[in-house]
């Protein structure tokens, strides 16, 4: 529970805060970024919601935070809030919210589809999001892009009775009973309008997730980084093999998309025009940090 006595200094005067036990996951700031930055260690408030649309954002991102990290002075009615998630972000694409600590805030999502709802990595299991993933269709497949962010993925399959997709090469332990592991390199089609692409390097199994070629669920494998308006993958954070990253990254410039929708980093559409370029920037740049 947030704790008002370890209110972090670098918060802005007012209602809402981050205290000290903030893991800087940076969701806060893409769910309310009117309100929350980072000052170099955590996420802060740097300016107090203005409006009640910047109020039910800064809401939203007191659900979102994986350790309840965020709080405010006063009790506000959170309905509103609840509501918005999983928000809709494009064609029946939506962000979950509701981070967990057991991914380290990773992001998930929703796709609503005539032919089987898909849950991509694992939310935290909360009853108000379940309500609304149940009353938009459920959930028919789980694709885990890898074995960091799986979080409540049980609790999930045993309410929803949803197969479970990731790459063998990240099994192990518990998900050794995943109903549906994909092998080898190559890509797995599951229907007509979802592929499977393996990209191992930040983990050996990891693995996007393609949908009608728009929307590239990464994982942790690619995301956008606002600071430097560009495509960027962990160097830092790559716990299998930076050169076989950088191999499945040059892989992926076989394939058309225009969102990148990313466990961990910024989300964006960058546009199937600009896409081309952004990998082989992206690229280059691994290339010169190998």
């Amino acid at each position: 529970m947030v704790n008002p006595a370890q209110r972090l200094a670098t918060n802005a005067d007012g209602e809402f805060f981050v205290d000290s036990s903030c893991i800087d996951c940076e969701a806060c700031r893409w769910v309310a970024p009117d309100s929350f930055d980072g000052d170099g260690a955590y996420s802060r408030v740097y300016r107090q919601p203005a409006n009640g649309d910047q109020v039910r954002q800064a809401l939203m991102a007191l659900l979102t935070c994986p350790v309840s990290a965020i709080g405010s002075e006063s009790k506000h009615d959170m309905s509103a809030a609840k509501a918005a998630f999983p928000e809709h972000l494009a064609d029946g694409v939506y962000y979950c919210g509701y981070h967990s600590s057991a991914s380290y805030g990773a992001s998930s999502y929703f796709i609503r589809r005539p032919h089987g709802n898909v849950l991509v990595d694992s939310p935290r299991f909360a009853r108000d999001l379940v309500n609304r993933l149940e009353a938009l269709g459920g959930v028919d497949i789980m694709f885990l892009s890898h074995r960091d962010d799986i979080a409540d993925h049980q609790k999930f399959a045993d309410y929803f009775g949803c197969r479970r997709i990731m790459h063998a090469d990240d099994m192990g332990g518990g998900t050794r009973m995943f109903e549906q592991p994909v092998d080898g390199a190559d890509p797995v089609a599951l229907g007509g309008d979802l592929l499977v692409i393996p990209v191992p390097g930040h983990t050996r199994g990891s693995a996007c997730l393609l949908y009608r070629e728009r929307f590239l669920f990464t994982g942790d494998h690619l995301w956008w980084s606002p600071d430097q308006a560009r495509l960027r993958a962990g160097r830092r954070v790559c716990w299998y093999d930076w050169p076989t990253q950088i191999q499945s990254m040059e892989r992926l410039r076989d394939y058309r998309f225009s969102w990148v929708l990313p466990g961990h980093g910024w989300r964006r559409e960058v546009g199937a025009a600009n896409t081309p370029a952004a990998l082989d920037e992206c690229i280059a740049w691994m290339k010169s940090v190998a």
